[in-house]
């Protein structure tokens, strides 16, 4: 059983490790971090002309006809890296959904300019509750003509600040089930009605407090079918779980390496500190947490590129991938001892992404719910 990447995989990968390596350095994502946009225009422009932007969209939209797999071969890499900016939210949350749901014109209309690097869009999703559930879709969206007025409040919406457009889940019937009467829209993000507020977050990721007020949509910014976006948002989650899975793999390897080579390195009592039993334990677990999420991460990719029934495998792991990188990144911490925890040291820029990536689309418990459902329990 073959479970290594295949040529072009390899190759996206060497060159992608070697670009962010030296265009993305620490020093810029701190100054990014600590900006208000988290993004740098200079580095959005030079991924867009390597194709990234595009790399899992159709080339009749400009893309390069690449799969999803191939794009969490990117995403290890980002992760590797912490690349901050809007890539996750305009590329996979509304990039993906856009070509799993979208209309022609649509497509055709958004995607390839989210290829070239002119727009920046991102979804908004979650509200009050923080949760990734159908029933907490307050938001509404009236109809009025040839439009609808949309109003509600949205939270935790990443990349807001910086969006062009938003795809917004809003209620437009109410149903017997939380899951009916749901409906993707396409938002221009300036317009009148809409009022975003940046929210402080441990990552310093870009979270935002998105408010609509009376915001008037046409009926044709309609994704997919009127009161069943539900199907489309739970395939959207299921592409985003494993692409966060993904980024989480990168930090982990990352966090890895740099305490496998301090271990080697660092003196203590006359011998290295990786000489201990106790920090080769350590380490042992850390490899061990790594190389499964890895695996099992790749497969859920894997089963969402061929389009097989994969809300079982994402939800594992997710479940998995959550916890593994918190482990990893407690164990590297505590073999770095005080000087991990300093803020000139990396090593608490990817215990925070862990902790975020623990939280985003969804915490360990959440998936291990879905996981328990798909079992019949």
């Amino acid at each position: 059983m073959d479970l290594g990447l295949n040529e072009e995989q390899e190759m996206l990968k060497k060159s992608a490790h070697e670009f962010l390596s030296k265009e993305c350095p620490k020093k810029l994502v701190r100054e990014l971090d600590e900006s208000d946009s988290g993004y740098s225009k200079d580095l959005w422009k030079k991924m867009a002309e390597l194709g990234w932007m595009g790399l899992a969209y159709p080339e009749k939209y400009g893309g390069n006809g690449g799969s999803f797999l191939d794009l969490t071969v990117l995403l290890e890499e980002m992760g590797y890296n912490i690349v901050p900016g809007p890539f996750f939210s305009t590329v996979i949350l509304s990039g993906l959904t856009l070509v799993d749901a979208g209309n022609e014109e649509q497509k055709k209309e958004y995607l390839n300019k989210i290829v070239n690097g002119e727009t920046i869009m991102t979804l908004a999703l979650t509200e009050e509750d923080g949760t990734y559930t159908a029933a907490s879709i307050n938001a509404t969206a009236e109809a009025k003509g040839d439009d609808y007025i949309l109003n509600g409040t949205k939270l935790f919406v990443p990349d807001a600040n910086v969006a062009d457009y938003m795809l917004v889940a809003a209620r437009t019937k109410k149903g017997p089930k939380p899951e009916s009467g749901i409906t993707l829209f396409i938002v221009d993000a300036k317009s009148a009605g809409i009022k975003t507020t940046l929210l402080k977050t441990l990552a310093r990721d870009k979270l935002c407090e998105v408010v609509f007020k009376d915001v008037k949509v046409a009926k044709a910014n309609i994704v997919g079918k009127l009161n069943d976006g539900w199907k489309v948002l739970q395939l959207t989650l299921q592409k985003a779980a494993v692409a966060k899975c993904a980024e989480m793999v990168g930090g982990a390897q990352a966090s890895l390496d740099m305490a496998v080579s301090y271990a080697k390195e660092r003196v203590q009592f006359g011998h290295p500190i990786g000489s201990f039993q106790a920090i080769q334990h350590y380490c042992a677990n850390m490899v061990t947490d790594v190389d499964g999420s890895r695996f099992i991460m790749y497969k859920a990719a894997w089963s969402l590129s061929e389009g097989l029934p994969s809300e079982m495998i994402a939800s594992m792991a997710k479940t998995w991938t959550s916890d593994a990188f918190k482990r990893v990144a407690m164990l590297a911490h505590q073999i770095f001892g005080a000087i991990g925890f300093t803020m000139d040291h990396d090593m608490h820029l990817y215990f925070r992404r862990a902790k975020s990536g623990e939280l985003a689309y969804g915490d360990a418990d959440y998936h291990r719910n879905i996981v328990a459902q798909q079992l019949s329990l």
